[in-house]
């Protein structure tokens, strides 16, 4: 089974790791937009027309499904998407959601949702939770995290700051939705600014968990073929992907 994966950039990779950990394809074609990233700061006409120009690259490669790392794009534009697409798309909103529901059985339970200003400012995931009965929901746009993961620093003076300046006014949540692919790399230094309390969810789990619910796709690739490809600088997205999946870049 072949699959493609679309991002703004290179956070889906994060979502390619969970794919890749759990065998569920033969074969992953990737493509990061990132010349226009980050889609977060832009508005909702430019973010569907990238998504729309994205199915169209997809078209190329016969694939079985399209996964759609981007929060933002599943935010704003599935529909336009699945009216043009010849194959499945699937975002991570819903997933996410799906995920914490199973998650946290207590509907008091206190829910921070993390993500873009596009993506906080579309309600998805706030309006979700609250049609599944959480009571207790809060979203901060906390977009300085991608360009700080962008540059690799995943611990340290600059993202304690940020985390500092974003989080100072909020008592310990119960959960955290990551709702952006970039945020499951700095997760650990989330929990830890919370206390280690927090549970962690995040798009790349969550989409599993969603495969094997809605389309019985479960363990079953021996092997996983990758391919890569950008819209600017792909030999730069294999070496992240190299890095941050410990895969031979190809």
């Amino acid at each position: 089974m072949r699959v493609g994966v679309f991002d703004s950039g290179i956070g889906g990779l994060t979502v390619v790791k969970s794919l890749l950990e759990h065998r569920l394809f033969d074969e992953i074609v990737y493509y990061g937009d990132t010349a226009r990233v980050p889609y977060g700061v832009k508005d909702r006409n430019t973010i569907i027309r990238y998504a729309l120009e994205a199915v169209e690259f997809f078209k190329n490669f016969d694939i079985d499904l399209l996964i759609v790392a981007c929060n933002t794009v599943s935010a704003y534009a599935l529909e336009e998407m699945r009216a043009q697409a010849p194959f499945d798309v699937v975002g991570v909103v819903e997933p996410g959601i799906l995920a914490a529901k199973n998650a946290l059985a207590n509907s008091d339970a206190e829910v921070l949702v993390l993500g873009t200003k596009a993506t906080v400012g579309s309600g998805a995931y706030q309006q979700l939770l609250t049609t599944h009965g959480y009571r207790n929901v809060e979203a901060k746009a906390t977009g300085l995290f991608v360009p700080i993961v962008e540059e690799g620093l995943f611990e340290g003076e600059v993202l304690e700051s940020t985390m500092h300046h974003y989080f100072a006014d909020c008592k310990a949540p119960d959960a955290v939705i990551l709702g952006c692919t970039h945020f499951p790399l700095i997760a650990g230094a989330i929990s830890s600014y919370f206390g280690d309390k927090a549970l962690m969810i995040h798009s790349g789990e969550a989409i599993v968990e969603y495969l094997e619910a809605h389309y019985g796709i479960k363990e079953s690739a021996a092997n996983t073929e990758m391919k890569f490809f950008a819209s600017e600088n792909p030999d730069g997205l294999r070496q992240v992907a190299a890095n941050w999946l410990e895969l031979g870049a190809r």
